[in-house]
């Protein structure tokens, strides 16, 4: 069992949670759709050569994001990364992906 952890936009975050669950991500037993968010700030600065979708280029930027925890089996990891990927509104994304032991799964 993997952890997928990432951060996004507000206005997104909804979309890129239902791009995960679309594919199996969220799933505890017998219980679907499974995450926790937070909300936060995020910093960034685009540097040359980058073409971000909030900011502009080597301006520091602030946005407020949530950060969203989910589980996802072993078996669709890949699939789940690219689902992210693909829905995100980032050029580059910042997530994380962890793997855990829960018991009894």
């Amino acid at each position: 069992m993997f952890k997928i952890i990432f951060f996004c936009p507000l206005e997104d975050t909804e979309k890129v949670k239902n791009a995960l669950f679309e594919i199996g991500a969220g799933k505890i037993g017998n219980y679907q759709e499974c995450c926790f968010v937070t909300k936060g700030v995020g910093q960034f600065r685009p540097i040359v050569g980058a073409t971000p979708s909030i900011g502009k280029v080597d301006k520091l930027e602030y946005v407020d994001e949530y950060k969203v925890e989910m589980v996802c089996k072993v078996e669709l990891i890949e699939t789940a990364i690219k689902a992210l990927k693909k829905s995100h509104p980032y050029e580059e994304p910042a997530y994380e992906v962890y793997k855990i032991d829960i018991y009894g799964l």
